[in-house]
């Protein structure tokens, strides 16, 4: 695919819920290789749009194109396949596997062994397993888990956690890593490190989209920022265009003509 052509392109989203419109006339498009920031104030669809991208919601209305081809009707597993991968606003983790095991069911996405290899447990699927626990360690190392990748998840620090829910991710070899308020809970310094980290997946030629409340972070780190508000959006460019822009201004502070 030309890296020209952006990676991600939806054109009019419409999402309604019975006679509630959540989305109007949503359009935007992702580079390839930028971090992407969607930002707005409570109820303002950000969540609906990211489900949306990722498959959890269809869209009543509009197209959704992703790496060349048309998905706006696919199921989340489909749409993992192509290369979207996720993490949730409430951490998801199985709470009693260890943090590797988290990491190898996101690699397994990519495995080839199937229900009968695992029945049979063969060669192939035991050196398949063994590849996919070896890229599990790299992962947990790749985000900064510096603890035994036999600690259970729920013993894991908060920030730790939210790292190994990126490890998971990473873990089905993502075009796109759509991220839903990674930093939200977190203090200065797992913020930071947070920051680091998303610079250095972009660096390696993950996209990156990342919705988030923490304004300073989003503006300190994305390439651009889309702003919603209303289910419709309201503003998109690079951090300073959007941040000086008068709409966003008012959707936030409650400003009027003044």
């Amino acid at each position: 695919m030309n890296n020209a052509t952006p990676l991600l392109q939806l054109s009019s989203i419409g999402k309604q819920f019975g006679g509630l419109g959540a989305l109007s006339d949503v359009s935007l498009h992702i580079r390839r290789g930028e971090i992407y920031g969607l930002i707005g104030p409570n109820g303002a669809g950000k969540t609906t749009l990211f489900n949306v991208i990722t498959g959890l919601y269809q869209a009543n209305a509009g197209e959704f194109q992703f790496d060349g081809n048309s998905y706006r009707a696919c199921k989340p597993h489909v749409l993992a396949q192509a290369g979207i991968a996720r993490t949730f606003q409430n951490i998801r983790l199985f709470a009693n596997l260890t943090a590797l095991e988290n990491v190898m069911i996101g690699r397994h996405l990519r495995g080839r062994a199937g229900v009968f290899g695992a029945l049979l447990h063969n060669l192939a699927t035991r050196n398949e397993e063994r590849a996919i626990a070896r890229r599990a360690h790299e992962l947990l190392h790749y985000v900064g888990i510096d603890k035994p990748g036999q600690t259970l998840a729920k013993h894991l620090s908060y920030g730790e956690q939210r790292r190994l829910e990126i490890a998971r991710a990473l873990a089905t070899d993502p075009l796109l890593l759509a991220l839903d308020e990674p930093a939200a809970g977190m203090n200065a310094t797992e913020t930071e490190s947070l920051k680091t980290l998303l610079q250095t997946i972009r660096a390696s030629g993950i996209t990156v989209l990342l919705i988030e409340h923490d304004v300073k972070l989003i503006m300190g780190l994305c390439d651009r920022v889309a702003v919603l508000d209303y289910g419709r959006k309201i503003a998109e460019g690079i951090p300073e265009e959007v941040r000086n822009d008068p709409a966003v201004i008012a959707a936030y502070l409650g400003g009027g003509d003044d």
